[in-house]
């Protein structure tokens, strides 16, 4: 791969290195949402295991296909993106007992 490429769970995310600056070790940034409601948000990796992270990554991949250029975006709401978020984050803190530090920004 190329200079600012990283590939993950199949996706090849180009991108410019400062694409990827103020993002913590184990996290990764995203785009949720369409058009000119599209808004960043920066989630652990370990939601990419989630099966309804999983469920979104793959309607990621019906609408944009894998070869998508910049950060992996997600085609739903960003509010509905937001409750996703917090079953997921419910679900982990029950079975983990701390917080990963990426939702600072």
């Amino acid at each position: 791969m190329g200079s600012g490429e990283r590939s993950f769970k199949g996706f090849l995310l180009h991108g410019k290195k400062q694409e990827f600056r103020g993002v913590p070790k184990g996290c990764l940034a995203i785009k949720v949402g369409q058009g000119e409601d599209q808004q960043r948000f920066v989630v652990p990796v370990i939601y990419f295991n989630h099966p309804l992270f999983m469920q979104l990554l793959k309607e990621a991949e019906e609408e944009y296909g894998f070869d998508h250029k910049g950060a992996i975006t997600i085609p739903c709401r960003v509010e509905e993106f937001r409750n996703i978020r917090g079953l997921i984050d419910r679900e982990k803190s029950l079975h983990h007992n701390h917080h990963v530090g990426c939702f600072g920004f």
